[in-house]
């Protein structure tokens, strides 16, 4: 039961994530959900929430350890994807998230 109330709790996350989080590709905004990178990055920074142990630090590194594949040959960090302001709202997001929990 419990992992059912997590895991719909991660997608209603992930969801939020993915219309509001974009990576941005020669001036193109790319929403995560668009690139399916919402659901992983939802999963990954949702055991924060859960602890109430949210950093900014913490977000940023799991932004840097989460690849990207470019044209199937090489991996990019998603930190290096989202510009700064996308990562403001994405902070918003789980701050806003952390407080309904």
């Amino acid at each position: 039961m419990a992992k059912t109330n997590t895991s719909e709790a991660i997608e209603k996350l992930a969801a939020e994530i993915g219309e509001n989080v974009y990576i941005d590709i020669a001036k193109w905004h790319l929403y995560l959900r668009e690139a399916h990178l919402h659901t992983a990055l939802a999963e990954r920074v949702y055991p924060m929430l859960q602890n109430n142990s949210l950093e900014e630090s913490k977000v940023l590194q799991i932004l840097s350890d989460l690849p990207v594949k470019i044209g199937g040959k090489r991996e990019i960090p998603l930190a290096d994807l989202i510009p700064t302001a996308s990562q403001v709202n994405l902070m918003d997001i789980l701050e806003e998230y952390q407080r309904k929990m």
